[in-house]
C-alpha cells in the first residue's frame, strides 16, 4: 500500500492527532506556558532562581494552569510588551540600587561625620541645616567629596558577601532559611550574620576612616586601600595609631550587635509590610497580564517598598547604637574630620572612651539624649530622596507602558 508523505508540518501534526497545538505565524506549534515573576532582579531571565524572603528564605515557583477559552494575543504585540515589562521591572530595581548605594552616598557621609563629631554644637536634626552644610563642604572640597570613600563601602559588602556564601558552604549555618523553619535553623542563620560581621570588622573600620576623613588633609586613596589598611589593622602593622585605639576585641561585640539587630529588625518589617501589600493586592490571573499596563509595576514595587520601608526603620531604630559603634571605631585613628557646624575648617578626634558602655555614660552626661541622634536629618534627607526616585521612575515607566497599548 503506497504511504502518503505529509506535505508540511501542519499536515503532519493533523495527521498525528495534534490539532489543539496552537500555530504561530511561521507555522510552528509552540505550547503556550504562562510565567509570573516577582523578582525584580529576574526579570531579564525567566530560568532564574526564584526569588528569596528577606530572610534568605526560597519560595516555590507558582505554576498556574491555562486558561481555557481565552484567546492569544498576536506574537509580535505579546513578544513586545513583555520586552518592555521586563525592561520596566528590571529598570525600577536598577534605579532603587543606584539611589541606596551611589546617589544617597552624600547623606551616609554627612551622617557619619555628624556621628563622631562630640565638638558640634549642632546636631542637625533636621534636613534643612544638612542640605545648608553639605552645600558648603562642596564649594569648599569639590563635589567630588561627597562621595568620598564610596569605594570602599562597596568593598566591605563585597567581602561580607563573600565571606557570607564560604562560610555557609563549609559549616552546617544555613545562608538561606525555609518556609519550614525552626528555631535551630533561625539561631544558625543569625550567628553566620554574626561572623560575617567579625571578619569584615577591619575592613568596616578602615572604610569608616575613609568616609568620614576630611578631603582637605587626605591624599587621594587607592582602589584596595581599604583592605590593605583593614589588614593592617588586624595584625597591628601599619600607619601608627594613638594609644587611646581601642583593640578590635573590644569593638566585636557592638559591631556584631548593631548589625544583627538591623538585620532582625529589617527581616520582620520587611515580612510583615510584604504580609499587607499582597493582602491589600487582588491577585490578577496570569492571562491577564498582557492587559494591564500597571500588572508588571505592580509586581515588583511591593518588594521595593516593603525592602524600603524595612530599611528605613532599623536606620531609625538603631541610629543611637550606630553612634556608638563610629564612635568607639573612630577613636585613636588620628582622623581629622570636616567642621559640621560651620561646613569649612577641619577638627581632630580625641575622644577617651573605654568601651561600649563608658561611651553610652559619656554621650548622654556631656551631649544630651539627642547626642545620639546627631546628623539624623541625614537619614531623613537619604530615604526622601529614595522616596522620590522611586515614585518618579514609576511614573515614567507607566507612561511608557501605557503609550504602547
Amino acid at each position: 500500500m503506497h504511504s502518503r508523505r505529509p506535505q508540511n508540518f501542519n499536515e503532519g501534526l493533523d495527521a498525528r492527532g495534534c490539532e489543539d497545538v496552537p500555530v504561530a505565524a511561521a507555522g510552528y506549534g509552540m505550547p503556550t506556558r504562562p510565567w509570573d515573576c516577582t523578582d525584580p532582579w529576574a526579570s531579564e531571565s525567566r530560568y532564574r532562581a526564584p526569588v528569596a524572603g528577606p530572610w534568605g528564605e526560597r519560595q516555590a515557583p507558582a505554576v498556574a494552569a491555562p486558561a481555557s477559552g481565552v484567546a492569544a494575543a498576536p506574537e509580535t504585540a505579546a513578544g513586545s510588551t513583555d520586552q518592555l515589562n521586563r525592561f520596566a521591572g528590571f529598570g525600577v530595581g536598577l534605579a532603587s540600587l543606584f539611589t541606596e548605594n551611589v546617589l544617597a552616598h552624600p547623606c551616609i557621609v554627612f551622617r557619619r561625620q555628624c556621628q563622631v563629631n562630640y565638638h558640634a554644637k549642632s546636631y542637625h536634626l533636621t534636613p534643612f541645616t544638612v542640605v545648608n552644610i553639605m552645600y558648603h563642604f562642596s564649594k569648599t572640597q569639590g563635589i567630588k567629596g561627597l562621595w568620598k570613600g564610596m569605594g570602599s563601602t562597596f568593598i566591605v559588602q563585597g567581602i561580607a558577601l563573600g565571606t557570607e556564601g564560604i562560610i555557609s558552604e563549609f559549616t552546617p549555618l544555613p545562608r538561606e532559611v525555609s518556609h519550614k523553619w525552626s528555631p535551630k535553623q533561625i539561631a544558625g542563620h543569625l550567628v553566620l550574620k554574626g561572623l560575617t560581621c567579625v571578619v569584615a570588622l577591619p575592613f568596616y573600620s578602615a572604610s569608616l576612616i575613609e568616609t568620614v576623613q576630611s578631603e582637605i588633609i587626605r591624599d587621594n586613596p587607592g582602589i584596595l586601600d581599604c583592605v590593605k589598611e583593614g589588614i593592617c589593622r588586624l595584625v597591628g602593622m601599619g600607619v601608627p595609631h594613638s594609644k587611646r585605639l581601642l583593640p578590635l576585641g573590644v569593638l566585636v561585640f557592638p559591631t556584631v550587635l548593631h548589625g544583627v539587630l538591623h538585620y532582625i529588625i529589617s527581616a520582620i518589617i520587611q515580612k510583615f509590610i510584604l504580609f499587607l501589600l499582597q493582602k491589600k493586592t487582588p491577585h490578577q490571573h496570569p492571562a491577564d497580564a498582557c492587559n494591564s499596563v500597571q500588572t508588571v509595576l505592580d509586581a515588583y514595587y511591593p518588594e521595593l517598598i516593603a525592602s524600603f520601608v524595612a530599611n528605613l526603620c532599623a536606620d531609625i531604630l538603631v541610629y543611637p547604637l550606630e553612634t556608638v559603634l563610629h564612635r568607639l571605631h573612630i577613636q585613636g585613628t588620628r582622623t581629622i574630620i570636616d567642621n559640621t557646624d560651620l561646613g569649612f575648617e577641619v577638627l581632630p578626634i580625641n575622644t577617651q572612651y573605654e568601651g561600649m558602655r563608658d561611651c553610652i555614660n559619656v554621650i548622654q552626661k556631656e551631649e544630651g539624649i539627642f547626642g545620639f541622634y546627631k546628623g539624623f536629618g541625614a537619614v531623613i534627607v537619604q530615604y526622601t530622596l529614595h522616596a522620590a526616585v522611586l515614585q518618579i521612575t514609576k511614573m515614567i515607566y507607566s507612561t511608557l507602558l501605557q503609550n504602547t497599548t
